[in-house]
């Protein structure tokens, strides 16, 4: 299992002051150091933290494979499509959120979505769908021709007790079923050093995007220390069913 380092809060504390530090780049490029797998940055609609000069900055310099996160919006496929990143992970997004506040509507939002994928494919850009471990969702997935999912595990990081263990078993059967199906798996979002061990419960796992709780270590223990840290817990992760 590869770790995808998410570097837009470091944009976010840029954002901040208006200054021109601390870079996203920088970042991205101690993240390959410490033995990162890849980078993650979403360009938002609003440009509430990472930049197009981020973004093109990345692609140009692609110090790790690039995955773009973005909303289904025509100017941001644009700019994929100019840019070329390794990877865009397609996921839904209001501007009153202070994160993705959960996953894409791949059933929905078929008709939309389906122009987009086929565009990123025919480019040469992997696309994965930011989708909650719902079975619709994911063989909506499938019928538009995404290869990769990405598991939305917010709600099982944000929940507690016996609420935890519902939303792990939900994540451990769509793991299951998109596997089944064909489809590559990562997971992302709330995921910490605490919650790790219960991430690592499923299966068929290729990639871990984490972002907010990396950067926020690093303010105790240095970007690299954190990104060590991460993968050291990940190091036991096997992938195959028990």
């Amino acid at each position: 299992m590869k770790l995808g380092v998410n570097i837009d809060h470091v944009a976010t504390l840029r954002q901040a002051r208006g200054t021109n530090y601390p870079d996203p780049v920088e970042a991205a490029r101690l993240c390959a150091d410490a033995g990162a797998h890849g980078i993650t940055a979403h360009l938002r609609e609003d440009r509430r933290h990472i930049q197009d000069h981020d973004i093109e900055r990345l692609a140009e310099e692609r110090v790790l494979p690039l995955n773009l996160e973005m909303a289904n919006a025509p100017d941001i496929v644009a700019i994929a499509l100019r840019l070329l990143p390794d990877e865009v992970c397609l996921v839904p997004e209001r501007r009153q959120e202070l994160t993705t506040e959960g996953g894409l509507d791949a059933v929905g939002q078929e008709a939309a979505l389906r122009p987009t994928i086929t565009a990123m494919r025919e480019a040469g850009i992997v696309v994965s769908l930011f989708i909650a471990p719902d079975p619709k969702q994911i063989e909506a997935a499938v019928a538009l021709g995404a290869p990769y999912i990405e598991l939305h595990t917010g709600t099982y990081c944000d929940a507690s007790g016996a609420a935890a263990e519902e939303e792990l078993k939900r994540l451990i059967e769509g793991a299951r079923l998109a596997h089944r199906l064909g489809l590559k798996v990562n997971a992302g979002h709330g995921i910490n050093t605490q919650n790790l061990p219960g991430i690592l419960r499923i299966p068929h796992l290729d990639v871990l995007n984490i972002g907010h709780s990396l950067i926020a270590r690093s303010v105790f223990i240095g970007l690299r220390g954190a990104v060590v840290e991460m993968l050291q817990g990940m190091n036991t992760y096997r992938g195959g069913e028990p």
